[in-house]
């Protein structure tokens, strides 16, 4: 690896450190952890005090999903709400992983809120 992917990996694991020295999620609280890659988006609901993951969605394995990866991140919002509601979550805090509030990640937070969670 060069020396500044190095440094770039080393600065995105400093701000999730820095996010996650903050944000934890509660049993009456659950975190809402987000992943983006180039290719997917996953979210997971998590219980940290139970280490225990409440309920995910993701695109991998989605054949019928079509569109950009910004439609694809609000289906994923709005999905994940959908399932937190069913289990009686409508209070969580988002954990955006080291990545900017912006675009692809703000879509699916406002996918989410739209369909119901606080946070």
């Amino acid at each position: 690896m060069s020396k500044q992917l190095i440094h770039k990996l080393e600065n995105k694991n400093r701000r999730r450190g820095r996010i996650r020295s903050v944000v934890n999620g509660t049993t009456k609280r659950p975190r809402l952890s987000v992943h983006v890659s180039n290719l997917h988006i996953t979210a997971q609901v998590i219980d940290d005090e139970k280490k225990q993951t409440i309920c995910h969605v993701t695109t991998i394995g989605q054949k019928t999903l079509k569109g950009t990866m910004t439609e694809k991140a609000q289906w994923v919002g709005s999905e994940i709400a959908k399932q937190a509601k069913a289990k009686k979550i409508k209070k969580i805090v988002f954990d955006r992983g080291g990545k900017l509030y912006h675009g692809r990640v703000a879509a699916l937070a406002d996918a989410a809120r739209k369909e119901g969670l606080e946070f």
